[in-house]
């Protein structure tokens, strides 16, 4: 398995894209934003999904160099289509702009439609929460065909559709990011257990069925023809009632392409995400608001664990604790990601050869 360093390895996934034909710009913001995803220990969201990216490029449903077009920009209403442009950098602007409008008015609400895979839905949390600012995020995944069982249901009819709640730094503790897929496992990681030849744990896929299974190969039948598994919604009904509240918020309700098949399977990969942005001074005031939460947090991690090699964690540690020990000992790839990535480069343009030159692999 390739150990990598995440500074080669962000130099060789923009190198990748550049290669495709994103501007330097472009290719520096999605590279940068899939190697912290890897850091941080979300490999499902990380450059495993270059390979996707490619195929989606080729197939004309992942536009290039695409520039965020504003549909609605009424007080502290914001809308934005993405035309099919890389999501993390349609994101971001979407972002900046909800950020400065929350700064200003005190709340915004924004919407982002029509725009390819966004990520990790937790750096936008992040970007409000070194603001200074509060935010909600509800996202849907669309433009291909359902991956989730409903609560109850045998087969396919939502995709993971992520939520992430944010809350500033206070105090002597970081930011609290809690980010999360509505389904029990992410699609990502359901490939990352294929490609390591891992199961995944109970509970978490049934087969086309509706039978419980281990095997991550029920979401990868090797023909077309073969129907697929399902993921299972986390909490029963209650992750199913999320992941149908991120369709209705996230898409529906900013015009965003929504998952039944009228709104179209063959649009590559399609995120919608409204997200609501506070500035907390305008409600409790900063100075009570973060005392309460540096307290309430203290109170919450100063629980006996109940595993003492574990202690007790808040939104937001995991990640960090993953950044600290990749940014120092490099980011391990699994080996049919790796096959997977030197195969994406070869058909970008680059060469899978130039590929591990500048990723600089330690085997």
């Amino acid at each position: 398995m390739p150990t990598v360093r995440h500074e080669n390895l962000k130099a060789a996934v923009a190198a990748l894209a550049t290669a495709m034909g994103s501007s330097a710009t472009e290719a520096e913001i999605v590279a940068g934003h899939l190697v912290e995803a890897n850091l941080k220990g979300h490999d499902s969201h990380g450059v495993g999904m270059i390979p996707h990216y490619v195929r989606n490029w080729q197939e004309g449903t992942l536009v290039l160099n695409r520039t965020l077009e504003s549909v609605r920009d009424d007080s502290v209403f914001l809308i934005g289509d993405g035309g099919g442009g890389h999501g993390q950098v349609m994101a971001r602007e979407m972002m900046a702009q909800a950020i400065g409008r929350a700064e200003r008015e005190g709340v915004c609400l924004a919407g982002l439609r029509n725009a390819h895979h966004i990520g990790r839905v937790g750096a936008y949390g992040e970007m409000c929460a070194a603001a200074g600012l509060v935010s909600i995020h509800f996202v849907n995944v669309s433009g291909r065909s359902p991956s989730v069982a409903p609560f109850g249901g045998a087969d396919a009819r939502f995709m993971t559709n992520p939520i992430c709640i944010a809350v500033p730094a206070a105090g002597n503790r970081l930011p609290t990011i809690l980010d999360f897929a509505t389904a029990e496992i992410a699609m990502g990681k359901v490939r990352v257990a294929m490609n390591q030849g891992q199961q995944v744990p109970d509970g978490y896929l049934v087969d086309h069925q509706g039978q419980p299974t281990t095997d991550p190969g029920v979401m990868f039948p090797e023909s077309p023809d073969t129907p697929k598994g399902a993921l299972a919604a986390f909490g029963k009904h209650k992750g199913y009632g999320l992941s149908l509240m991120a369709e209705l918020l996230g898409a529906a309700l900013t015009g965003g392409l929504t998952v039944h098949p009228d709104g179209g399977w063959n649009q590559g990969l399609r995120n919608n995400m409204l997200a609501i942005v506070i500035d907390p001074d305008r409600l409790a005031g900063n100075a009570g608001f973060l005392a309460d939460v540096e307290a309430i947090l203290d109170w919450a991690t100063a629980s006996p664990p109940a595993d003492a090699a574990t202690p007790v964690m808040v939104a937001g540690d995991p990640e960090r604790r993953f950044m600290a020990e990749r940014g120092a000992n490099g980011i391990a790839i699994d080996d049919a990601t790796w096959a997977e990535l030197r195969d994406a480069a070869d058909v970008a343009g680059l060469t899978a050869s130039k590929f591990e030159e500048l990723a600089a692999q330690a085997l």
